[in-house]
Order: structure tokens, then C-alpha cells, then sequence
């Protein structure tokens, strides 16, 4: 009798042991969900206190920044501390080699100096609600997959249509589980964002590529933005009446710090998780695209590397693309390792084989579900030989700008096509503005050396029948490889920016004419044509049956395992995860500790070095040990600090919150393994990584020189 409890209460156990500082939850259904377990680990907020409708609770300070990234309210005048990565562009987009705010940081001491940024918006979630019966009335399993996605959309413009909305707000209406469940969002964007400063990059993205992903990490990766509204308090387009918002609700900001063991909740836009694939599913992933992927990238970064280390302008120009290209190569590089390391691959199969004998014992389900493992791996197995080609494919329109610029131009070419030339004259003056963007920066001979290397896989690894015939020609019209690589770019208008606007403002028509006989934007084109018909077509096909299957699988996850309460994926919409600050144990067996401080940033320290350089004031205030009131009992500055909270992107520049919901950090990446929680959580070693909000004060007040900013904010040092 007692092995038998032991045993029961150790399948019980399994469910909260898998969820405790995992899972991405919507706000609405903490108080049911998760309040008890998350105020057991030591949160002293409710359920009500994060998420409110009837009064101001922390989700009003928190924004979806640039619909890419998370920002906080942290004063009650609109300031909004978010990433430097996820401010980047607006940075990069004032910098010049005279004001290299890149370089030397940025810091606004007054409202005049404060920087505009058209198109840069945030977005507030006002509510949200289940509308689940109302987006799925007259659904039923008898429906096709075309009919149940028509239904259901009729279905959401009806709902959109009999919405009760105050002015300025809009109506969003997401799938959950796999379209199992919708949620409606009620949200208010604001358009006027201005830059109020950024310490410079060596601080902001201090490790670069090095420490990407990396523990110990000591970045300062924080910028600060101020929403703007009109002087009624609505959003408006940028206008010099303007004033600083005054929200519902900003963020106190804790100097007290944090110990190993204390609660942390972060609070944010997660981008996209996929923590319900099959076995099948993850292995073709993380064994056979995600080296694909890392292949092509190499290659592209060893270009990028190699010109940005020779050229201090190639440096600043190249930055930003740099960045995006590494980002995702050093994460699926991760991604594959953790999942190997952990063994998910297995321990999928074994949940799989549990669901499997939870079927067996309700014969009245097997008719529904017996058939969607093997139907599902069946898919994944066939849809392999597209999959490889669309990854290849994928990551050369990516990588190489004269692909990329090929692509916008023939999409906007459909215009003239579709509804005639004065439509497309219309959307001149946007492209010219696009194509000044694009080109600003721009190195024809980067690219050439960029494509010199991705292309030659195309020749080599796609299989010969889903090559286009115009692109196998070419090459041998050219007689070897570097020759068609040497023709393409030299000569092509897609590699002369400033000529290429020219002839777009002198005459649209024969603009149109002579690119679509410009030899790259024709090989671009008929590549990715050719691609579209014979692999993207193929592969979208083979998606629909595998989402229609997915679905059910969902479904079916649901239904067989109530008592796991299973989170839904990430899908940019806001949400709370929480768990612990603490280090870790890797997987080669070395302990790690919680927090790291600026001895490690000095140790690091490389003089001239794109990665490891650090400002001079810096390295001044270190030696002196002039920290102000942000430094530990015992003397030292702290840098960053971990934590178990479950974080993807979209979760850069989330709040890290206390116990009692104050700021004590601010998220910006997850440790190496980690990477895999997007397709596996695994809480004994997947962390995320914070700075610490006492060392963004410090850089703000003692490096940046702007205390003002740090005078705006509600500080409390709450002791322990």
C-alpha cells in the first residue's frame, strides 16, 4: 500500500515539478491557473495586481515595443526602458561618423534633445477575453480543413464587427492550442517614441557574438524611449505639442537586489514556441534544418566578420545586419545541442508512448486520435526532401541584399501588374524612401563575397530537380562559379543603389522595364519562382495537413493530460512566466553562479576590440570603485543575474519583477542550452539572462551623466 502512494504521488508530483518556472501564461488566467503555486515560491502579489480590468495593475505598464521586442513604463512620464539590441535601429538610425551615438552612447538632458523615430510605435494591452464560442460557433469535426478556416473567419470579422471599442483601440484576435482556443486583445498603439538614450555599443553589446547566449555575460544591453501623446493624453503622430505620457501604471524600481532563491516573474510578448511537436518533428528539426541553417549563416558571418574588422564604417553600416544574421545562427546552434544534451528527443517519445496507452484505455477516442502520431510522422517524413531545399533556399534570400532587394521590388512590380501603373506611381515616393534606406551603407562587394558563398550551395546541395533550369544555364553560360558570381554583381542596377533611385524618379515606367531585364533581379526571380512552385508550394501543402492534424493532436494532449494544466505556445501576445533567480549546474558538469559584477566586465576587457573594448569613463570609474548607491554590501557593481523564467524572443527587454512585482531587471537573453526551451523547457538547466537594474542606474546616472533619468523613476530599496 505505501509503494503504491509513493508511486501515486510521485505521478502527481510529475506535472508541477514540469511546471514550476516553465510555461508562458496568459494574465487573464493566473488567478485560476497559477496564483497559489506562484505566491508558494514567494510572490506577495495577486492574481489581480498582475492583470486588472477595473483598475490599474502591472500589465498597464507593459508594451509590445516595435511589435518585435517588450519595453516597461518606469516613470510617470512615459519614460520606457527597453534592450540597446531592440533600440538598435533607432540608434543606428542617428548615428553618422560625427554624432556616432553607436559608439559614444546617447543621452538626451532635456525634452528638446530627445530623438524622433518614425514608425517606431508601442502597444498597450488594454484587456483580453476568452471569445473561444464565439470565433468556433458552427465548427465541427465534419468540416474540411478550407471550410473550418472559413467559417472561422466569417466568424471573426463578426466578432470584430459587434466589438464594444472606445477611440484609439483595436481589435486582435489570436489562435491558441492550435487553434483550439481564441483569445481577443484589446490594445492602444502610440506612435510618437523618441530616443532618450543608450549607453554606447561596447557597454550595450558588450561580448558581441562571443558572449551571445553566453554565461558568465556582462552586457549592459538597455536603451531608454519616451511615448509622446497629444496634450489630451491620446495617441498621435509625431507633433511638437506634443507631451510625455502620463500611463495607468509604471514599474517602482528596486535597488534592494536579489538572492538565489527569490521569486522572479518576467512579463512580456514571447515571439513563437513550438513546445508540442512530435518526436519526429523536433529530431527533423534540431538533427537535420537547424545544421542547414547553421551552415549557410557561417559562411555569411565569416564574410561580415572579416570586412567589419578592416573598416570602421563598414562597421557601423554593417552592425545591425551582423547582429540579425548571428542572432538566430548561435541559437539554433544551441537550440540542437540542448535538446541532444537533455536527451528531449527521447523523453518526447516517452510522453508520446503515454499518451498512446491513456488512448488504449478509452476505445471510444481511439477512433478519433489512434491515427494522429503515425499520420503526423508519416507527414514529417515525406515533407524532408522540400524542407531541406526551402531551408537552403530560405537562407540565401536572407543573407544576400541583392536577393533581398530583388524580392521587394518584384513584389511591388505585382502592383503595376495587378492594378496598373498609376497604382504603382502611388507607391513611388515609399519605394524611393525604401530603396535611400536600403542603400544607405550598402557594399556591392560585401554582397558579391556574401552570395560568392552562399550560392555555391545551391549548386551542391539541392537536389538537381528542384533547380531551376534558368539558374543551372547561368552558371554554365558563365563558364566557371566565380565568373557568374563577378557578372551578376558587376552588372546589375540592384548593386548601384544611387541609380537605381534615379531612374525611379525619372520615369517609373522604364524603371520597371530595365530592372526586370537587369540580369541579378531576373536570376533572383527566377530562382525563388521556381522555388515557390516546386518546394514552397510542396511544403505549404504538406503544412496544411500537418496543422489539421497538429490541431487535433492538441486537442488530444488536452483532453488526455488535464492534470499537467498545459500552457498554449508562444505567439507574441502577452504573457507571464516566473520561477526562481538562481545559477545553474551545465551539462559538462561546471556550477554556475547567479549574478556576475564589473570585475568580470575588466577581466574581459580588450583594448580596441570591436567585442571586448570598454569606454574609458568606464574603466575611471571602476578603478576608483565609484558606484554610487548601486554597488552590493560587500563593494562590487552587479552586471547580471539569472533566473528559471521560461523567455523566448520577443521577451528581449521584459521586465525581471520581484516578489512584489518591482523592477529589479531587465531581460535580454537565455544561456546557451536553453535555446531549446522553444521546442523543450528543461528547468534544471534552462535559464534566462538579465542585467541587473542596479547597473543600468549606474550607466545611466555615473556613465551616461544623466541622473535626471534616474531621478524621474520610483526608486525603493525595500531590505531584506
Amino acid at each position: 500500500m505505501r509503494l503504491t502512494i509513493l508511486v501515486l504521488l510521485g505521478f502527481l508530483a510529475a506535472p508541477l515539478l514540469l511546471r514550476a518556472g516553465g510555461g508562458m501564461w496568459l494574465p487573464l488566467l493566473l488567478e485560476n491557473l497559477n496564483e497559489e503555486e506562484m505566491q508558494a515560491m514567494g510572490m506577495e502579489l495577486t492574481a489581480e495586481d498582475i492583470y486588472s480590468i477595473n483598475a490599474g495593475s502591472l500589465k498597464d505598464a507593459i508594451v509590445h515595443f516595435g511589435g518585435f521586442c517588450t519595453g516597461e513604463v518606469i516613470s510617470e512620464r512615459g519614460l520606457v526602458l527597453t534592450n540597446h539590441h531592440c533600440g538598435f535601429g533607432a540608434i543606428q538610425d542617428h548615428s553618422t561618423l560625427e554624432n556616432n551615438y553607436l559608439e559614444d552612447g546617447f543621452w538626451a538632458m532635456n525634452g528638446g534633445q530627445e530623438l524622433t523615430n518614425p514608425g517606431l510605435f508601442v502597444t498597450f494591452i488594454e484587456r483580453m477575453e476568452d471569445v473561444t464560442d464565439q470565433v468556433l460557433a458552427g465548427v465541427t469535426d465534419s468540416l474540411s480543413a478550407k471550410d473550418r478556416a472559413r467559417l472561422v473567419q466569417t466568424n471573426t470579422e463578426q466578432l470584430k464587427a459587434d466589438y464594444a471599442l472606445q477611440p484609439f483601440e483595436e481589435l486582435l484576435v489570436k489562435p491558441f492550442y492550435d487553434g483550439n482556443k481564441y483569445y481577443a486583445f484589446v490594445t492602444k498603439t502610440y506612435q510618437d517614441v523618441r530616443l532618450v538614450g543608450a549607453p554606447p555599443s561596447s557597454v550595450g553589446k558588450f561580448g558581441a557574438d562571443t558572449d551571445n547566449w553566453e554565461w558568465p555575460r556582462h552586457t549592459g544591453d538597455f536603451s531608454l524611449f519616451r511615448i509622446y501623446t497629444a496634450p489630451d493624453g491620446s495617441p498621435a503622430d509625431y507633433d511638437e505639442a506634443n507631451v510625455p505620457m502620463v500611463p495607468k501604471r509604471h514599474l517602482e524600481v528596486s535597488t534592494a537586489g536579489v538572492v538565489p532563491g527569490d521569486f522572479s516573474m518576467v512579463f512580456g510578448f514571447p515571439g513563437t514556441t513550438d513546445q508540442y511537436l512530435p518526436a519526429s518533428a523536433m529530431r527533423q528539426r534540431t538533427e537535420v534544418i537547424n545544421p542547414i541553417r547553421i551552415g549557410m549563416r557561417d559562411r555569411s558571418l565569416a564574410v561580415l566578420d572579416s570586412a567589419m574588422r578592416a573598416d570602421a564604417q563598414v562597421k557601423i553600416d554593417y552592425a545591425s545586419k551582423q547582429a540579425r544574421i548571428a542572432n538566430a545562427w548561435k541559437k539554433w546552434r544551441g537550440e540542437s545541442q540542448g535538446v541532444e544534451a537533455v536527451g528531449a528527443v527521447a523523453k518526447r517519445e516517452e510522453m508520446e508512448r503515454e499518451f498512446t496507452q491513456r488512448l488504449e484505455a478509452k476505445p471510444s477516442a481511439k477512433d478519433r486520435y489512434g491515427q494522429l502520431l503515425p499520420e503526423l510522422d508519416r507527414l514529417y517524413a515525406e515533407r524532408e526532401r522540400v524542407e531541406k531545399t526551402r531551408a537552403y533556399v530560405g537562407e540565401i534570400n536572407y543573407n544576400v541584399d541583392l536577393f533581398r532587394i530583388a524580392n521587394v521590388l518584384d513584389a511591388q512590380f505585382k502592383v503595376a501588374n495587378n492594378n496598373g501603373m498609376e497604382a504603382f506611381r502611388e507607391r513611388v515616393p515609399g519605394i524611393i524612401e525604401y530603396l535611400e534606406g536600403f542603400y544607405a551603407g550598402y557594399r556591392p562587394d560585401i554582397d558579391r563575397e556574401v552570395a560568392r558563398a552562399q550560392l555555391r550551395t545551391y549548386y551542391d546541395e539541392v537536389p538537381r530537380e528542384q533547380q531551376d533550369t534558368y539558374v543551372i544555364d547561368q552558371l554554365a553560360f558563365a563558364g566557371s562559379y566565380d565568373a557568374l558570381i563577378n557578372d551578376l554583381f558587376g552588372g546589375s542596377y540592384l548593386t548601384r543603389g544611387k541609380r537605381l533611385t534615379e531612374l525611379l524618379r525619372e520615369n517609373p515606367e522604364d524603371f520597371i522595364e530595365r530592372v526586370r531585364a537587369d540580369r541579378g533581379f531576373q536570376y533572383a526571380r527566377q530562382l525563388n519562382r521556381f522555388n515557390e512552385r516546386e518546394v514552397i508550394d510542396v511544403y505549404n501543402a504538406y503544412a496544411e495537413r500537418i496543422n489539421e492534424l497538429q490541431r487535433s493532436y492538441m486537442q488530444a494532449l488536452l483532453d488526455f493530460f488535464p492534470e499537467r494544466n498545459l500552457y498554449p505556445d508562444a505567439n507574441s501576445t502577452l504573457r507571464v512566466s516566473y520561477g526562481k533567480f538562481e545559477g545553474f549546474t551545465g551539462l559538462e558538469g561546471n556550477t554556475y553562479d547567479y549574478m556576475t559584477y564589473l570585475d568580470g566586465v575588466m577581466e574581459k576587457y580588450v583594448p580596441g576590440d570591436y567585442e571586448f573594448d570598454v569606454p574609458e569613463r568606464l574603466r575611471e570609474l571602476y578603478a576608483a570603485k565609484d558606484y554610487g548607491p548601486y554597488a552590493t554590501e560587500d563593494g562590487r557593481l552587479p552586471v547580471c543575474i539569472l533566473g528559471s523564467n521560461h523567455t523566448t524572443g520577443g521577451n528581449s527587454g521584459s521586465p525581471a519583477l520581484n516578489g512584489k512585482g518591482q523592477l529589479v531587471g531587465l531581460n535580454f537573453d537565455r544561456t546557451w542550452q536553453s535555446t531549446m526551451s522553444d521546442v523543450y523547457y528543461d528547468p534544471s538547466i534552462c535559464r534566462n539572462i538579465m542585467v541587473d537594474i542596479r547597473y543600468v542606474l549606474f550607466l545611466i546616472d555615473k556613465l551616461g551623466g544623466a541622473p535626471h533619468l534616474v531621478e524621474e523613476m520610483t526608486l525603493v530599496d525595500a531590505k531584506r
